[in-house]
């Protein structure tokens, strides 16, 4: 199923991924999340073929990039589950049913695709209704008036709050808060033991029976007001406030209309002031929005002078007030609110709109006839429009793009409609499971409609990537709108962005900014070999980082400069071309280890070699066609880095010979490490940052062409196979997929022309974190990274603490700070 498109509304089906079962066989998805880091969970209720009264209750979790390769877990939940729920970091989900059973579970090997359940609680028969984690303080603002600033401190600030609870020294406290069916909330707290404490406590003083709810949480720490824990308990304290009456109820004409409320939301989690109300009937439904707000009472004059305090200053009671309600809508049957941290202020929404920043601007409302509406979250006005394939909107004489009253389909069956939304971390892509349990992609366009030059659209996706890079969220639904001839002035505007900050900031922003370049440089041929350079990068920065922290002082009470620090700054100093004059003004004792270390990062250190050896033999070709290696010819940051690395391993191959890089070198009399060095060092001085740029000589360019004759030249395993959908979605047609089978199609922003992408069946397959080859049909588990598609082996097979602590450093995240997947060995 493809549905139509309407190109003028800002909306549009990127993918699809169905079942390929039959639809009665799989049961309505009942619940669905997006994460920040685009992890998607839902839920299924399978029947059992034999017996149609036993129903498995299934979790589904699938990470974006690979939306075909599910994870589908036996959930044990004896009910049908009515809540999913992330934690911040994406590694525990949380699963409540209509029996009161809550499931923490959690990644299992850091695995995206393998969890187990860790914790549990009960209300025995009580249905969970409403579900979340304690809040932990951490709110970012994101200020759109400041986006032309040139501070990212400017652009995304800390907004003081305070966690929910908090141990000992302020530390947040984690644990979750449920709302049951007969006004019960209920807190779990995890002890800093592993234990858990829960405590119930109604919340107000005559229960009755909720039918919807929602949570969210104050700058002051609050929800309903937990307190701190006390001699081993809990106490849950609540306080009663105002209440309303839905608009629609108290009009004499519409008031048997709309019996029932339907959907209930904060317009935020982090603002528990603005709420969204949709009441419904069988064919219809009415959108309201409400503000709280604090007013002053009004005091008689009398009491005014005799009570100087009052006179002073006005009494104040909180008031439900609305804001603005929708005509007579289609029937909704699910809502998506967004998640971008923009302030709802109406002096921030103006400069929102003067700016034309629309992500986070829109809430989606799903209805009944297969179409979305994406309306502004205050004036409730139509911002874009998706029409599914079941909509009888788009009729003839009618084009998409208007926005007449949407027409209910007069169908026999039920129409095709989704079932549940969810809006990304940007809010740049909505995703969404309909009532035959297909998983949709859609992408909102960051104008929603409106004419954008490329200049403006180009700074809004900018100040998007940039809020990604600082906050660590995942950035692959920006992707999703970055055109190809975008790449270039993409990359290079961010990196303007970057240097503009303070040294402290850029080392934070150091990797994550490589990580980001990489990323964009894959949606374009003509930057491909730009991201080899920076996935290269990456694992430069990381084994410099390892190389330089087995350095130890040779006495204890030395500088404050580290052995690290003063390698750099000697070899910045120090330009000469030899390399043992170099070593000359190096402290020898700091650079003293013990064997073992050494030979077991001995394949790190043949990487650095070969690296070196690549870069310098393919300097005479790099002309007008960009390729793998261009990058680094100006960067002399990475050239000084590669530099010392040099040093390093030229004086522990004094100590340990076995350690040093090995090269095939046509004269058994050839000095290889100097030879490389002294190429590089003439590179390096074309390239310092202290100076202008300059083009390598002649003479230098001679010397390179002469290393194929006197080494070996390695074939260097630049970037790893990424087998993601997102540099197939670059295209406007929409791609069909199935669960468990996996993407075939060749992408549009394909880079197979380069040699260097290509892999043959029968090549070396490659450990990209460890830097050996694992053969052609490797047996031993591997993981993938969700993000760039490195490789590596599951299980280490080092035994040295040295290689040990490497691997534990990517134990939970790629070089790219990617997530990992587990993937099956290749079939011989």
């Amino acid at each position: 199923m493809i549905p139509r498109l309407s190109r003028k509304n800002g909306l549009a089906s990127v993918l699809s991924c169905g079942t390929g079962r039959d639809k009665e066989k799989l049961h309505l998805t009942l619940w669905f999340l997006l994460l920040l880091l685009n992890l998607v969970a839902f839920t299924t209720d399978l029947k059992n073929e034999d017996d149609d009264k036993e129903v498995s209750h299934m979790i589904h979790i699938i990470d974006t990039e690979h939306p075909w390769d599910v994870y589908s877990i036996t959930s044990g939940h004896s009910e049908v589950i009515s809540c999913l729920e992330w934690d911040n970091s994406g590694s525990r989900l949380l699963s409540a049913d209509g029996d009161g059973q809550i499931k923490c579970w959690s990644m299992s090997d850091h695995l995206v695709n393998s969890w187990e359940n860790i914790l549990s609680s009960s209300l025995d028969g009580d249905p969970i209704v409403a579900l979340s984690w304690l809040h932990n303080g951490v709110r970012l603002g994101l200020h759109v008036e400041m986006s032309g600033s040139t501070n990212f401190n400017e652009k995304f600030s800390r907004v003081k709050s305070s966690p929910s609870l908090t141990l000992f020294g302020g530390k947040p406290m984690e644990g979750w808060l449920a709302v049951t069916v007969s006004g019960l909330v209920t807190v779990s707290l995890l002890k800093p033991g592993g234990a858990l404490l829960t405590a119930s406590e109604s919340l107000c003083r005559l229960r009755g029976r909720v039918a919807l709810a929602d949570m969210a949480f104050t700058g002051g720490g609050n929800i309903v007001v937990v307190v701190s824990v006390v001699s081993e308990k809990c106490r849950i304290d609540t306080e009663l406030l105002p209440s309303l009456f839905l608009r629609c109820t108290t009009d004499p004409l519409r008031r048997e209309k709309y019996p029932a409320v339907t959907h209930l939301k904060f317009l935020t989690k982090d603002n528990s002031e603005q709420v969204l109300l949709c009441a419904s009937n069988q064919t219809g439904s009415i959108v309201e929005c409400w503000s709280l707000r604090r007013e002053g009472l009004p005091v008689n004059n009398i009491f005014q002078h005799r009570s100087p305090v009052v006179g002073e200053k006005q009494p104040t009671i909180l008031k439900w007030r609305i804001l603005t309600t929708t005509n007579d809508l289609e029937r909704v049957s699910a809502v998506a609110v967004p998640k971008l941290p923009i302030s709802i202020s109406n002096t921030d929404l103006k400069v929102a709109s003067d700016t034309k920043f629309c992500p986070g601007l829109g809430l989606a409302l799903a209805f009944h006839d297969g179409s979305i509406q994406i309306l502004h979250r205050l004036s409730l006005h139509t911002m874009g429009v998706f029409y599914g394939s079941s909509s009888s909107s788009s009729g003839p004489g009618q084009r998409p793009g208007d926005e007449p009253a949407i027409k209910r389909q007069r169908t026999g069956g039920p129409a095709l409609h989704f079932k549940t939304l969810q809006f990304s971390g940007t809010s740049l892509a909505l995703a969404g499971i309909d009532n035959h349990g297909k998983f949709y992609m859609l992408r909102v366009s960051p104008s929603l409609g409106q004419m954008l030059d490329m200049n403006t659209t180009l700074r809004h996706l900018l100040f998007l990537l940039e809020y990604c890079m600082v906050t660590g969220y995942d950035w692959w639904d920006v992707l999703l709108h970055v055109q190809p001839t975008m790449v270039h002035n993409m990359v290079e505007k961010l990196h303007e962005e970057y240097m503009r900050q303070n040294q402290a900031l850029q080392q934070v922003l150091a990797t994550r900014i490589v990580a980001v370049k990489a990323s964009l440089c894959k949606l374009s041929s003509a930057t491909a070999a730009r991201a080899c350079d920076f996935h290269a990068k990456l694992l430069l920065i990381a084994i410099s980082a390892t190389l330089k922290s087995l350095l130890r002082p040779h006495v204890l009470n030395t500088p404050d400069k580290s052995p690290g620090d003063r390698l750099t700054e000697v070899c910045a100093k120090n330009t000469d071309t030899d390399i043992d004059k170099v070593m000359i003004n190096l402290k020898t004792e700091e650079f003293v280890l013990d064997g073992p270390p050494l030979q077991s990062l001995q394949q790190l250190i043949q990487w650095v070699g070969d690296f070196v050896l690549y870069l310098l033999a393919n300097l005479p070709n790099q002309g007008s066609m960009v390729r793998p290696g261009f990058g680094f010819l100006r960067d002399g940051a990475s050239l000084g880095m590669l530099r010392e690395m040099l040093v390093m391993i030229r004086i522990w191959g004094l100590l340990k010979p076995g350690c040093l890089p090995t090269f095939t070198a046509t004269s058994d009399n050839q000095d290889s490490m100097s030879l490389l060095f002294r190429l590089l060092t003439k590179l390096w001085l074309c390239s310092r940052d202290d100076g202008p740029p300059q083009d390598p000589d002649e003479s230098l360019i001679d010397e390179c062409c002469l290393l194929p004759s006197q080494l070996l030249v390695p074939s260097m395993d630049w970037l790893p196979v990424n087998d993601g959908v997102i540099i197939k979605l670059q295209g406007k047609h929409p791609l069909r997929l199935q669960f468990g089978k996996a993407l075939s199609l060749p992408g549009v922003g394909s880079t197979a022309l380069l040699e260097v992408f290509t892999r043959s069946p029968s090549s070396q397959k490659m450990d990209n974190l460890r830097c050996v080859h694992m053969g052609v049909c490797p047996t031993e588990e591997s993981k993938a990274c969700t993000r760039c598609g490195c490789v590596t082996m599951l299980r280490s097979p080092n035994k040295t603490n040295a290689m040990k602590q490497w691997e534990q450093r990517w134990i939970k995240n790629c070089l790219c700070g990617g997530l990992w997947r587990r993937i099956p060995p290749p079939l011989t």
